[in-house]
């Protein structure tokens, strides 16, 4: 494996730990390094929406504290396939998150699955143009 190589690898690595620390922080604003302006994400699996960034962007920051106010990936498997200034990538990811029992308690509802990724290098570094999410398994719903 070349210099090149291993450098996007670890900067890809770096926008899937950006990614999944502004999701579980609530910091909105970092998606911003990790989207490109006019990424297309797809949320359907998980009961989310499918669109443009910006409005996905501003439905995360409406819906997950409402519904899942602490969140916690977990990511593994990360698969790069590097293909010059572009890469499909997917992260095995596992996301716990405690909410209410609606008896005042809680339980934790879990997702496991896929990331898939469509990356490309932009003169900022290495961001998605694409997002998948792939549900493989939940529980607790």
């Amino acid at each position: 494996m070349d210099l090149q190589t291993l450098s996007d690898r670890l900067e890809i690595a770096d926008v899937l730990t950006r990614y999944t620390r502004a999701i579980d922080t609530g910091d909105w604003d970092r998606l911003d390094t990790v989207f490109t302006p006019d990424a297309q994400i797809d949320y359907v699996q998980s009961g989310g929406i499918a669109a443009a960034y910006p409005e996905v962007k501003a439905w995360l920051a409406e819906v997950l504290p409402a519904f899942f106010p602490i969140r916690m990936h977990t990511l593994g498997q990360v698969d790069v396939a590097l293909d010059g200034d572009e890469a499909t990538v997917a992260a095995y990811f596992h996301n716990p998150m405690p909410v209410s029992d609606g008896q005042g308690g809680e339980k934790i509802v879990e997702f496991g699955g896929i990331y898939h990724h469509t990356m490309t290098r932009t003169a900022d570094g290495w961001r998605s143009r694409a997002l998948h999410e792939e549900i493989v398994w939940k529980r607790g719903m």
